[in-house]
């Protein structure tokens, strides 16, 4: 009783705190201005907007919505298309869409809040803080007919840096690309990236623990669920549900009024319909291993850590203009800059792949050879993208940032990931 009771006292306390403290430092929120007072060619960006409005007319993509901003003003911001083909509902420029991996820096952003406050060291053991985590065994024999397995101790134990650095040997289950650990997961339970079902993300990294890893921790890259472990890390750590803490530590200082896991009612009109092409026509996407209604419907209790939320494209680059301010925005500071540094530098040597990009503590950033091989942004430029189509990039050099949100699954024929990250670089005129 008496341990109930401190631990309801500490809840208290946590929910009570403050969003985040003020700063000395006051960087402006977003607002829009025309192109050249931010250095940027008027006439270049209309050639982003006639690229983004053909891959439309041309059937590529059902629709999107692109932003570019530079010095903290926003330069380019319009909506193609249709945010619902079937239904004939026009893309909004606020319009909401599934960011799904989008979610990992948020979700890394949180966790780094939390080491400022010295509660953890990033190479300490989860096992210190979530205990089902334990040894830690890799998997050695595996049977296709029933899925069983057998495995052989680790060398080391997974740490709070290999989860966020994805280095943790944890895998992906149903998007995992070793068919052996799909079928692990299956058969264990596992909820991946999203769900309506009634379970807490609490309930399956538990689940999670108990299983083998591919790898030793450390040894290699490999995409996995690490963020999830980390959402409910952050509820133990901090005593507060993962949601209502990004809540109150990140979106309501940054003004992201937009950025839920489970929208509110009144904004469930404004999310986006996911879609695929079926005989030559945009068709809304079926229901699969998710219900793809998940931001609005269900039990809405699994906070994903590692692809749960829904966003806008200014709210994200909201959070993306705090890093390039060095962690600070409209007089609120979310994280130091020497953190942002910490964050931005390479976490994982070269097995991310090594060449054009590391992998820092939440983000994939632009090495010298990246910058130079072209299209990519200078040195530093950070980003990553979301399971649905999604994608981003800023680049702390030149202050810029670029959101493009599309809502797609399946194959689809779409140049625009690549195209307008090269004409958002090429349209600076200064």
């Amino acid at each position: 009783m008496k341990k109930a009771y401190i631990v309801f006292l500490l809840f208290l306390w946590a929910i009570t705190l403050p969003g985040q403290t003020n700063s000395i430092k006051t960087s402006p929120p977003l607002s829009n201005a025309q192109p050249s007072e931010a250095g940027m060619a008027e006439e270049r960006l209309a050639k982003i907007d006639a690229l983004l409005k053909e891959v439309v007319a041309n059937g590529q993509l059902p629709g999107a919505v692109a932003l570019i901003a530079r010095n903290g003003k926003i330069v380019f911001h319009n909506a193609y298309g249709m945010a619902d083909n079937a239904d004939k509902k026009e893309m909004e420029k606020n319009t909401i869409f599934r960011i799904a991996s989008q979610t990992k820096a948020i979700t890394s952003t949180a966790v780094m809040i939390l080491w400022e406050e010295g509660r953890f060291r990033l190479d300490d053991p989860i096992s210190s803080y979530i205990p089902e985590f334990g040894k830690a065994e890799i998997l050695d024999t595996f049977s296709p007919q029933d899925s069983t397995y057998t495995t052989k101790p680790a060398e080391d134990q997974i740490t709070i840096r290999d989860l966020i650095t994805h280095t943790s040997g944890l895998g992906y289950g149903v998007i995992d690309g070793d068919e052996r650990f799909r079928k692990i997961y299956a058969k264990a339970g596992i909820t991946d990236l999203f769900t309506t079902e009634n379970i807490s993300i609490g309930e399956s990294v538990k689940k999670l623990a108990k299983l083998p890893l591919h790898h030793n921790p450390g040894e290699k890259f490999t995409y996995s669920e690490g963020l999830d472990v980390l959402g409910y890390f952050i509820e133990v750590v901090s005593g507060v549900p993962f949601d209502q803490f990004l809540r109150t530590r990140i979106f309501d200082p940054l003004g992201m009024d937009d950025t839920w896991f489970y929208l509110p009612r009144e904004k469930h009109d404004r999310l986006v319909r996911v879609q695929h092409k079926v005989d030559g026509k945009w068709r809304g996407y079926p229901v699969t291993f998710y219900d793809t209604d998940y931001p609005k419907k269900g039990a809405k209790r699994f906070f994903s850590g590692g692809a749960g939320l829904s966003s806008t494209a200014k709210d994200y680059a909201t959070f993306l203009q705090m890093y390039l301010n060095g962690g600070e925005l409209n007089g609120k500071r979310i994280l130091s800059r020497t953190t942002v540094q910490s964050i931005m530098g390479n976490q994982t040597g070269d097995k991310f792949g090594g060449g054009k990009k590391h992998y820092g503590l939440a983000f994939g950033v632009v090495t010298p050879e990246g910058q130079d091989a072209g299209g990519e942004g200078s040195t530093g430029t950070f980003d990553w993208g979301g399971y649905f189509n999604t994608q981003y990039f800023a680049d702390p050099k030149e202050k810029i940032i670029g959101v493009l949100m599309k809502q797609t699954q399946g194959k689809v024929d779409d140049p625009t990931a690549w195209k307008f990250r090269q004409m958002v670089f090429s349209a600076m005129d200064d």
